[in-house]
């Protein structure tokens, strides 16, 4: 064969093997035996060593061989990722459908299986895959192409030229999980908890062809820009995406009635042992498309579509012991130690217990036989007790007076479960503080994690959050420490210079500041604008910020006159953190600190869109109807809404009209 035919035999090769994995992996019907597949495999893996100028990263072979990274570029997603809202029963269900139906006549839904896995964007561009990215926090997240890559269901080539973004969820199937834990334990190596652990940590290896050899799959659900492709309706885009070699799972079913969705939860809930994969509920999802972007999202989850998730698994174990932990605030949490013990497909040995009133009114001995169950199929939590299993070697367990790290006396405030530690500098709230400060949601400092603040913090190179922009006068003794090469001192140093560029609402939340998450963070620093004219704002002023209530107000105020809290904050300038974010600009209007409620469908706006102008015109846009609100804005087909905005003598407002106040609100 001459070096024109040898190439040309590459591309053909590369089309034929992907023409045949499509076949096996997302189609289950392969036409041709392994052995064959194996041959073609081999003798394109020969050519390509030959001809190395023909070298094509979404070639078949590449997927197998792997490669190795320095770390994930970060990829923000050009639709925010959202997770989904949960119900636990039947009734829930039938207030998801009735909320529905409430904005849209006669619906219909799809009722799918909910993968125990991680979430995964796919992009392809001129038929060609480019990108895979994980969901991240929803808005930014991390690029995997290189592991996806190895994923053999997933096409390289599809038939499509235009833009096209699916997601789905990635998932390590049981067969693969039991295979890894054997190898683990051969290895004398921990065996991983359960399957979306190990995909987890697949996905997120540097060298990918470790990624390969965990045999991973997915499935996909969601074909982000259906609306390109004049896909009408999420069966519809399932299909599409079937047609586009996209793996779909045909366990799913279009349903009009509740009682139809419940059924076919039940049908699947009586196979899911025998599935080849984890699946921890059913995602209820409106068909129509163009109804889902109306109804739109919330902050954080869509409103067209919820998870169903299926009743947690109780298992009996022993309380072994209770142990405290002192969290950042010095909030004190009792934790329980279990006898491990497997609940839902992970093992279970320790559970939170929250507070002492839910030891005493659990009546938790130590030594008793305990109920464990998962929250949500999640967090592990020991139910209750089972006193007619004790032998008379069980203890009441007798909460301590004095904080387990320091020795101070505890505190339980007025109004609180909880108890406190409150010395300012107790080691346990020093090294928590600043894991918390800086965390991923926090500063996002991301070679700075929990186990080398302890371990810095042991040397005593960390004793505050401010010593943390000073790590660099220790960097000769550092590179001399083991584990703490020249090039990992410096990549650490570089993302701490790299965390003082974070605005004002993300340096508050590091801060920790009591009542003051992620969200009420942005909202103040949004207000403010600086550090300075917040510190200087009273608790009047506070509490008229719309989501900032009494209690958050008042805990501001009292941060900001501790004179330690007012020292870490002139060090933290000094050493050139940014304590400035941009004001949010808010048109004034007659919404201006109106609370709004928007009902029915809309035909000028989507949900969102009418929610997101509201917002700027300064309008709190609520959920719900109450003497509280000011204005009900309803379109077509309102519902039960408008209707108790009525007999509460609400003003309501037609879709007409507030499409004139906003052109009004413009001039």
């Amino acid at each position: 064969m001459s070096m024109m035919d040898e190439k040309a035999r590459i591309l053909e090769l590369r089309k034929e093997l992907e023409k045949y994995s499509i076949e096996y992996y997302v189609y289950d019907n392969p036409s041709i035996t392994d052995q064959e597949y194996d041959r073609l495999m081999q003798e394109l893996m020969a050519l390509e060593e030959k001809y190395p100028e023909m070298f094509d990263a979404t070639s078949p072979s590449q997927r197998i061989i792997g490669s190795v990274l320095d770390g994930f570029e970060k990829v923000t997603h050009d639709t925010q990722m959202l997770s989904l809202s949960n119900v636990f029963n039947k009734e829930e269900i039938e207030e998801f459908v009735q909320r529905i139906s409430e904005s849209v006549s006669n619906p219909e839904f799809v009722v799918e299986c909910k993968y125990d896995g991680l979430a995964m964007a796919l992009l392809y561009d001129d038929g060609n895959f480019t990108r895979a990215v994980t969901r991240g926090d929803g808005i930014v997240g991390e690029d995997v192409s290189n592991n996806v890559k190895t994923i053999l269901s997933i096409p390289m080539h599809i038939p499509e030229m235009r833009h096209v973004e699916v997601r789905g969820e990635v998932y390590m199937p049981k067969a693969s999980f039991e295979q890894l834990n054997k190898r683990q334990e051969e290895k004398g190596l921990a065996p991983f908890a359960n399957p979306r652990n190990a995909a987890a940590g697949s996905i997120r290896q540097l060298d990918s062809s470790v990624c390969a050899s965990r045999k991973l799959d997915a499935y996909w659900y969601y074909f982000q820009n259906a609306s390109d492709f004049a896909v009408q309706t999420q069966e519809e885009a399932l299909q599409a995406m079937s047609k586009m070699h996209f793996r779909t799972n045909p366990l799913r079913k279009v349903c009009t009635t509740v009682e139809q969705i419940w059924q076919f939860i039940q049908e699947i809930q009586e196979k899911r042992e025998d599935l080849p994969y984890e699946i921890d509920g059913m995602v209820i999802k409106l068909n129509n498309l163009a109804d889902q972007r109306r109804l739109g999202s919330t902050a954080k989850v869509p409103r067209y579509a919820t998870a169903y998730k299926f009743p947690a698994q109780e298992v009996l174990t022993r309380l072994k012991d209770i142990v405290i932990t002192v969290g950042r605030t010095g909030k004190i949490t009792p934790n329980a130690v279990l006898e491990p013990v497997r609940v839902a497909g992970t093992t279970v040995s320790a559970a939170q217990l929250h507070n002492e009133d839910m030891i005493v009114n659990k009546d938790l001995r130590i030594g008793d036989v305990v109920v464990v169950r998962k929250a949500g199929e999640i967090i592990p939590e020991v139910v209750t007790s089972v006193p007619e299993r004790r032998d008379g070697t069980q203890v009441p367990y007798k909460f301590p007076t004095t904080c387990p790290i320091c020795g101070s006396h505890l505190v339980r405030l007025p109004d609180e479960a909880a108890h406190y530690c409150i010395n300012q500098d107790c080691p346990a709230r020093v090294v928590e503080s600043m894991i918390h400060f800086a965390s991923r949601d926090a500063m996002n400092i991301d070679t700075l994690g929990d186990k080398k603040i302890e371990q810095l913090h042991e040397w005593g190179y960390l004793n505050s959050i401010e010593d943390i922009y000073f790590l660099d006068r220790y960097y000769d003794e550092l590179i001399e420490k083991p584990g703490y090469q020249k090039k990992s001192v410096d990549k650490l140093l570089e993302s701490i210079e790299k965390s003082k560029k974070q605005p004002l609402g993300v340096i508050l939340y590091g801060l920790g500041i009591r009542q003051v998450g992620k969200k009420a963070a942005m909202i103040l620093a949004e207000q403010f604008g600086d550090i300075d004219t917040l510190m200087h704002a009273c608790v009047d002023e506070l509490v008229l910020i719309h989501d900032i209530g009494l209690i958050t107000a008042s805990s501001v105020v009292a941060f900001f006159k501790e004179e330690k809290n007012l020292h870490l904050i002139d060090v933290l300038k000094q050493a050139g953190c940014n304590f400035k974010q941009e004001k949010k600009q808010v048109v004034e209007s007659r919404f201006t600190n109106k609370t709004c409620v928007l009902t029915g469908t809309l035909e000028h706006y989507t949900r969102n869109e009418a929610k997101a102008i509201l917002e700027s015109l300064g309008a709190n846009v609520s959920g719900s109807v109450s003497k509280k609100t000011d204005y009900v804005i309803y379109g077509t087909a309102a519902g039960s809404k408008l209707t108790k905005a009525q007999s509460l003598g609400v003003m309501t407002m037609s879709e007409e009209e507030f499409v004139q106040e906003v052109e009004n609100a413009k001039e």
